[in-house]
């Protein structure tokens, strides 16, 4: 059974402790005790003794919780590792911006479309902050009617729920009038329309219509709003303001030519989030942008890269207190105003007004070999096991579980790895004879659940114990430890080691809280190579110990990855940038500069894994240039000459070498570089004999 292992998010952030009473910690996790138990257990490091004192129930109870929370995937839903950065991300955003409240959803996975996914952490957040006797305003929009569809808000007495625009005789489902009534539905509210147009053909018109009884009276009930919720637009070709029809009226390049970069019920603001005068401005019947200052509480749901620049503007404008977005959009949000590191202790950081226009040309999508993108994973495992049948096979028909042909036997210590899909041909491709014995696979970038973990350890089992394999996350920590949990019930010995070779991470002093990044290609090598000698699994752990310690890698980014759900960038680097560090889920490097050569990109890096390796004249090491997904091998002998010139200066030799696709990030452009700090004993593993799909030696 392996001991609690030192969990890091995606991006590396600190951990974050429950919140107390006054951090809203309702809103983070619903009232589900399950999610709580298992975040004071997996995350916190606390006991089953601490979890009943901090939680008021018995042990008995803390560990039925665990136990059930594991048979249901409740952990694996409710804690992966999105979902960390995600707190550690609101975190960030409530201080940064001085909101009352956030909730940042994970990063979308594929499983569910964006909107539905914001729709239920809005509708979470409606039932927590909707009081009786409130008013509630409601805009227009997808999102906020997502979020309508998704509520439940019972036993309330007295809400009222005011149209925060006029209406429209747009044919989409998302009106000002279907979203307030949506809302009214679900609450039991007293609906109040306003019985006028949103967009008129004249400001004469509004102001005879703003001058009735009953409008007047509907602004009157609108003006006592206490609470408000509403979406944010952008005005990129793809957004709701162009496909809506809403301001089909009146040109928006009037708008655009003004540098405005969002719309909030209908007005228009620039990036700083100051209003944006146009000729809709006398024609517009609803909320303006002071009247929406003005409300209390005012819930903004909005998510997606592009509307990164509309979020900031209306959060530099004071228009939002809670914000309710995914964990892309939230780190792209704190980036570009000038929050490039952060975790729940930093310190104040100034802003910086860094949004740049994007030009008229820029794409939004990027093209793929695809059928539904939610089967890209599946389909991709289907061909892969078609593929290369002489050396993996499914284990017990599941594809998410491989094992190799040839490879687990009787008396020997079984080789278990695993991590997400994306990083191809990590992984999948490291199973064979004198290699790995099984693969536990999870989706894109996301850790494999428990269950195909557990049955790749009972395939691997040769009765002399199994052997954990992975990277450093946090997902992948909690899931893999589940697993061993579980095998050691069923009288299986597992041992656990943490791939932590990426050097940029984490300074020295905190090398256990590092990402395992492409130098997983030598340390599973070496794990392979032990246990299929036959040496004991004390033994196989210290050498792979020992391998992980004298790996050191380090990655440069020049062009972000897309996902192929949403097949859009899932973060920008600048035309002329580029970045130092960068992880291999696209998690933010160490320094971002503008482009350099090929020599002094590779200098910069090769200093930095001296400056930890500590090399001597005669030394030998093994070394990678691995390419994370779109850089050729043409750019990747480039940089092997280089890293080749570095090592020869000083007395270095190379033993081995691999240049190429070893661990991708999808279609990342940019490279890495492992140097494997070899003695004899790594040497005589890194020779023996393997043959996988991906890597033959001997």
């Amino acid at each position: 059974m392996t001991g609690k292992a030192s969990s890091v998010g995606k991006n590396s952030a600190s951990k974050t402790g429950v919140p107390d009473a006054t951090d809203s910690m309702p809103l983070r996790y619903g009232d589900d005790p399950y999610v709580w138990a298992c975040w004071l257990y997996y995350e916190d490091g606390k006991t089953q003794g601490d979890i009943a004192e901090i939680m008021g129930i018995s042990r008995a109870t803390v560990n039925s919780y665990l136990a059930d929370a594991r048979s249901r995937g409740i952990v694996n839903i409710s804690l992966e590792p999105s979902r960390l950065s995600s707190l550690s991300i609101a975190q960030e955003l409530k201080r940064h911006f001085g909101l009352q409240d956030c909730l940042v959803v994970p990063s979308d996975d594929g499983s569910r479309p964006l909107i539905d996914r914001l729709g239920t952490a809005g509708a979470q957040a409606i039932a927590r902050l909707l009081k009786s006797g409130d008013t509630l305003a409601v805009a227009w929009g997808r999102t906020v009617l997502a979020v309508a569809e998704q509520a439940n808000v019972p036993n309330l007495q007295d809400v009222t729920i005011v149209q925060a625009t006029g209406g429209t005789r747009a044919l989409f489902a998302y009106t000002p009038e279907l979203c307030a009534s949506a809302f009214a539905n679900v609450t039991g509210g007293r609906l109040i329309n306003i019985t006028a147009p949103a967009i008129v053909s004249a400001p004469e018109v509004r102001e005879i219509l703003l001058r009735e009884p009953l409008v007047e009276d509907q602004f009157a009930t609108l003006s006592k709003a206490n609470k408000a919720i509403f979406g944010v637009a952008s005005l990129r070709p793809n957004s709701t303001v162009h496909s809506s029809g809403f301001f089909e009226s009146v040109s928006l390049q009037d708008y655009l030519a003004k540098n405005a970069v969002g719309v909030l019920a209908g007005r228009f603001i620039d990036a700083k989030g100051q209003p944006v005068a146009g000729p809709l401005d006398d024609r517009t019947i609803g909320i303006s942008l002071d009247m929406l200052k003005s409300i209390g509480l005012r819930i903004a749901v909005a998510g997606g890269f592009d509307k990164v620049p509309a979020i900031l503007a209306a959060l530099r404008g004071g228009y939002i207190n809670v914000l309710i977005t995914d964990a892309a959009t939230g780190r792209g949000i704190l980036n570009a105003d000038g929050v490039t590191e952060f975790d729940q202790k930093a310190q104040q950081r100034p802003r910086v007004d860094n949004s740049v226009a994007l030009p008229s040309s820029y794409r939004t999508h990027i093209k793929k070999f695809l059928n539904n993108p939610d089967d890209v994973v599946d389909e991709m495992l289907e061909g892969i096991v078609k593929a290369h049948a002489s050396h993996i096979a499914p284990i017990k028909g599941s594809n998410r579980a491989l094992a190799a042909r040839t490879g687990p036997r009787p008396g020997k210590v079984g080789l278990v790895i695993g991590g997400g899909t994306g990083h191809e041909p990590c992984f999948l491709g490291y199973v064979g004879k004198g290699l790995a014995d099984a693969v536990a696979i999870g989706n894109i970038f996301s850790s494999p659940p428990p269950t195909p973990i557990l049955e790749c350890a009972k395939a691997s089992s040769g009765g002399e114990g199994v052997l954990f394999v992975y990277g450093n996350y946090a997902g992948d920590v909690m899931n893999f430890e589940m697993a061993a949990e579980m095998a050691q019930e069923q009288q299986i010995d597992v041992r656990t080691v943490l791939t932590t070779d990426d050097i940029s991470s984490s300074p020295i002093e905190d090398r256990e809280g590092r990402r395992g990044v492409a130098g997983n290609f030598f340390i599973f090598k070496i794990a392979g190579a032990a246990c299929d000698k036959g040496l004991s699994l004390d033994a196989c752990e210290a050498v792979t110990r020992k391998a992980n310690d004298r790996t050191f890698t380090m990655g440069v980014a020049l062009e972000p990855c897309s996902l192929p759900q949403t097949r859009r960038h899932n973060f920008e680097i600048g035309p002329d940038d580029i970045e130092f560090g960068m992880g291999i889920h696209g998690e933010r490097g160490v320094t971002r500069e503008k482009m350099m050569s090929a020599d002094e990109i590779t200098d910069r890096v090769m200093d930095r894994i001296f400056s930890e390796m500590k090399p001597v004249a005669g030394d030998r090491v093994a070394m990678l240039i691995n390419s994370f997904g779109a850089t050729p091998l043409m750019e990747l002998y480039i940089l092997f000459r280089r890293v080749e010139q570095r090592l020869s200066a000083k007395d270095i030799k190379i033993e081995a070498n691999w240049v190429g696709h070893y661990c991708t990030s999808l279609d990342m452009v940019g490279a890495s570089i492992s140097i494997l700090h070899l003695d004899q004993e790594l040497t005589e593993m890194l020779n023996h004999p393997c043959d996988t799909f991906a890597l033959k030696v001997g």
